[in-house]
């Protein structure tokens, strides 16, 4: 009995095998994460900076002297709370939480600087996951871990970074000599 051969599937550059369609699809699935990821990093920054109203009231706006991290830090209760109750207000941790949550929403949303936002992010996200602790609806793992994850593996994968501003980032001279800011 003859054997037949059968052409190989298309590949992506990931080496997953998929249709031409089903790889755009997947990257325009990747952009969408990758731009909804840097909406949810950005609005906490606008809701702690101006109280919109959602998770911050008005009156405990960042531009009406509130403080971002005062609410969530100082009602810690877990195995680190000591940790970051001293933490709660004040003005470093403010100014690093929000510098950290404009930056990590802008370079997700533009595409650029992905290992920068990745890292940062995801330090960001675990330091919140520890101030959770004990999670009360699953033993180990929440959103903030999976976010964590998923920002990572965006930046190690550059899925979606077609549809940003990547391609004009990398070809930045001050980029191209250090790779980290890719």
């Amino acid at each position: 009995m003859a054997r037949t051969t059968h052409p190989a599937p298309a590949t992506t550059d990931r080496g997953s095998a998929a249709t031409p369609a089903a790889a755009r699809f997947g990257e325009v699935v990747w952009a969408v994460t990758r731009l909804a990821l840097g909406f949810v990093f950005l609005w906490a920054f606008l809701d702690k900076l101006a109280g919109l109203g959602k998770s911050t009231p008005s009156e405990r706006a960042w531009i009406n002297g509130g403080s971002p991290t005062t609410g969530y830090l100082s009602n810690v209760e877990g195995p680190f709370s000591g940790f970051f109750s001293g933490m709660a207000g004040q003005a470093w941790a403010d100014w690093l939480f929000m510098v950290g949550l404009l930056g990590i929403g802008v370079a997700l949303i533009l595409g650029v600087g992905m290992w920068v936002a990745a890292v940062s992010g995801s330090l960001l996200l675990t330091l919140m996951w520890l101030a959770a602790l004990p999670i009360a609806t699953n033993p180990f793992l929440d959103d903030h871990l999976v976010y964590g994850l998923v920002l990572l593996g965006l930046a190690a994968t550059g899925a979606g970074l077609r549809y940003g501003l990547a391609g004009w980032w990398r070809n930045l001279p001050l980029v191209r000599r250090n790779a980290w800011l890719r």
